[in-house]
């Protein structure tokens, strides 16, 4: 419990002073809580309590960073992070375990922000958005991004009632605000649970459109992300890769997209097993 008392307050502090990304200052009592522990269960098990889904190791009760008890709302996403738990080795990869990292950020909210706060920021990305900004030059580079960008730019516009406009240079482009209204309604219409995802989603991609295009299935993690990267896999097919790094970095961002589609999905279906009747 002493160890409890000194981390949270610390941990708190920290997040809320620079959002979601640890700075290299960190408290000693936090630097020993994210180092990889050992794995200290051998089973892994769900149960129900209170109409939530609870996650049990051995005969434990997982909690979040903050010490809360760890409970999610939908059985799908329960057996989903149970499976992430399970398929640990002698250590417990924290890094790796997306859906779970996930689930802490809505049970714990670290930094404390309500629903119209993450909806800002979320919309906020429109006006940096990675498919709103082209390049004239190289010609070849500016035909790419015409032909596998505008398609989905389109699509976006016409699903969410949006008048989205590429534009050129460092210029943002202007966003209607009867387009801010029509995106922010339908933001509205998610719980806290389903806007966690749709905003590590955007971050991942660097793009709203994307993100929403990912919801909605009209494009998979790996298109998505390959459409992110539309401009970086241009130059690294002309001028050569970094050894290993691209690869790296692609493979941990398509983990984590793929995390946050699966995620905003299955907080929003309700579906349980239902057990058979023996006779």
């Amino acid at each position: 419990m002493v160890f409890q008392k000194l981390l949270i307050p610390n941990f708190r502090t920290v997040l809320s002073r620079h959002g979601n990304q640890v700075q290299h200052q960190v408290p000693i009592q936090m630097k020993r809580f994210l180092k990889d522990p050992k794995k200290f269960y051998k089973n892994v098990s769900i149960s129900k309590a209170d109409g939530l889904f609870e996650i049990n190791l051995d005969k434990n009760k997982l909690k979040t960073p903050f010490g809360t008890l760890f409970r999610v709302p939908t059985e799908p996403l329960a057996v989903a992070v149970a499976t992430e738990w399970d398929s640990q080795k002698e250590m417990i990869k924290k890094h790796s375990m997306y859906l779970t990292s996930l689930c802490n950020t809505a049970i714990d909210n670290p930094t404390e922000r309500s629903k119209e706060t993450v909806i800002q920021s979320v919309l906020r990305f429109l006006e940096t958005d990675t498919l709103c900004f082209r390049l004239d030059e190289p010609p070849e580079l500016a035909e790419l991004q015409t032909n596998h960008w505008d398609p989905v730019i389109q699509w976006f516009n016409d699903r969410y009632s949006a008048d989205i406009k590429p534009t050129t240079g460092i210029i943002s482009p202007t966003i209607a605000e009867e387009t801010l209204e029509n995106l922010k309604g339908h933001l509205r219409s998610h719980n806290e649970w389903a806007l966690v995802g749709i905003e590590s989603a955007v971050h991942s991609l660097k793009s709203l459109i994307l993100a929403f295009a990912l919801i909605d299935r009209r494009v998979d993690p790996e298109t998505a992300l390959k459409l992110s990267w539309l401009e970086l896999e241009f130059q690294v097919a002309k001028w050569g890769r970094v050894e290993w790094s691209h690869d790296v970095e692609f493979a941990d961002l398509k983990a984590r997209v793929s995390a946050a589609g699966l995620f905003i999905h299955m907080v929003l279906e309700k579906t349980e097993t239902i057990q058979k009747m023996t006779s």
